[in-house]
């Protein structure tokens, strides 16, 4: 790959993660002050891009693929989210904004597929050249924190303004990249993109047993994602958004010791110190507070690198080891579509009705609401050390 091709490579992966960046993790801060939402509003919201990570796999695999070219069917769909963006920004009612923040999501999550495929089809070495391209888009995350924190737009809607223009932004910059035309083959059937294939490895108990608890991890996830900003806010944490860039900042450093813990300490211990990472956070931001214990709602925002790559990358790598030649993309996509999908669906909606349940108004119990995903959390974890069993050491990765 050329030099001049990877430095657009990157730039778009920085484009891409800033405009999500953006918007995502102060939405329920956004909702709560200018459309008086409740908790189960904002969880419902959230929701939204799970669903479209449910059904995006079938519009790439079964549409794109076959009929357009990634760049400029992902160049139409982000110009298309940034006037959709724009137009959430101004809606004062939660029943419309709900349904401009799903149409919105549709539009996303397949370019985030689309621009895979554009990276992936210029590289001649994809598993050496793509981590280095990739990495760019957890610094347009970071960044877009830090922007909002500078710009003091966390509780207006100037986030939402800032993330439709750069997504317009990027939506005409796709149209520059380099032509990633649709490749001569079958158009992908359902079947294959729900991962049915990989049903198989449900006869390995030890995965069996993984895949499970992975469904009930993204329960704690969902309230870190919909809830920790808007507690941050409420706890008297200034520029909070800013400050939870720790969490992405840390999440890239922890994912340089995935590889060399993997193969020393095991996939079980690895897992294992993914949910007791969970755990410590909950706990962390139900004690936590901006006097003597600030140093817990800080340190349970460092967490979520040992949370998500220690859990979350780990089952990407066991995901890939358990399975054959056959059904490895199959098996990716199954783990993609009931975590990021069906998981965070579930999640979502449950972190909703909790914070409501334990809210009065705008009030919100949040050392009540904090025990709730601690307690999943242990549970999860303790069920998961009883019944998970690795008899045979995971080949080393090279």
């Amino acid at each position: 790959m050329k030099l001049k091709t990877g430095i657009f490579l990157a730039v778009m992966m920085f484009l891409q993660y800033y405009v999500w960046g953006s918007w995502y993790v102060t939405m329920g801060t956004f909702m709560t002050k200018y459309l008086g939402s409740t908790g189960l509003q904002i969880g419902a919201a959230y929701s939204a891009l799970a669903i479209a990570t449910m059904i995006s796999p079938f519009f790439v695999g079964m549409i794109a693929d076959r009929y357009f070219a990634a760049q400029r069917l992902m160049g139409i769909l982000h110009i298309i989210g940034g006037i959709l963006l724009f137009v959430a920004s101004k809606l004062t009612s939660n029943a419309p904004f709900y349904w401009v923040i799903l149409l919105y999501s549709l539009a996303y999550m397949p370019t985030i597929a689309l621009s895979n495929s554009v990276a992936f089809r210029q590289m001649s070495d994809p598993g050496k050249q793509f981590p280095l391209v990739r990495v760019f888009g957890t610094i347009g995350w970071v960044i877009a924190g830090f922007m909002i924190a500078i710009l003091g737009i966390e509780q207006t809607p100037g986030t939402f303004y800032m993330a439709a223009v750069v997504s317009a932004a990027l939506g005409l910059y796709s149209f520059i990249l380099p032509d990633t035309p649709p490749l001569a083959k079958e158009p992908s059937t359902a079947k294959s993109i729900l991962g049915i294939d990989a049903f198989v490895l449900f006869k390995d108990k030890p995965y069996l047993i993984f895949f499970i608890a992975a469904i009930f991890v993204c329960i704690p996830l969902s309230f870190y994602f919909g809830f920790a900003n808007l507690y941050l806010n409420q706890s008297g944490m200034t520029n909070a958004a800013g400050k939870m860039v720790m969490g992405q900042i840390s999440e890239a450093l922890f994912i340089l010791a995935i590889p060399f813990l993997f193969n020393r300490i095991g996939v079980k211990n690895m897992l294992i110190i993914g949910m007791t990472a969970w755990l410590l956070r909950y706990l962390a931001f139900a004690y936590g507070n901006m006097g003597v214990n600030a140093w817990m709602l800080y340190t349970g925002i460092i967490l979520h690198g040992v949370c998500y790559d220690f859990f979350f990358v780990t089952g990407y790598m066991y995901t890939e080891k358990k399975s054959n030649d056959r059904i490895k993309s199959a098996s990716q996509g199954l783990f993609t579509f009931v975590t990021y999908g069906l998981g965070m669906f579930i999640g979502t909606w449950f972190s909703g009705f909790v914070t409501s349940y334990y809210s009065t108004g705008q009030i919100y119990e949040w050392q009540k609401i904090w025990f709730v995903p601690a307690y999943i959390a242990a549970a999860v974890l303790l069920c998961f050390i009883f019944f998970f069993r690795e008899k045979k050491e995971i080949e080393a990765i090279r």
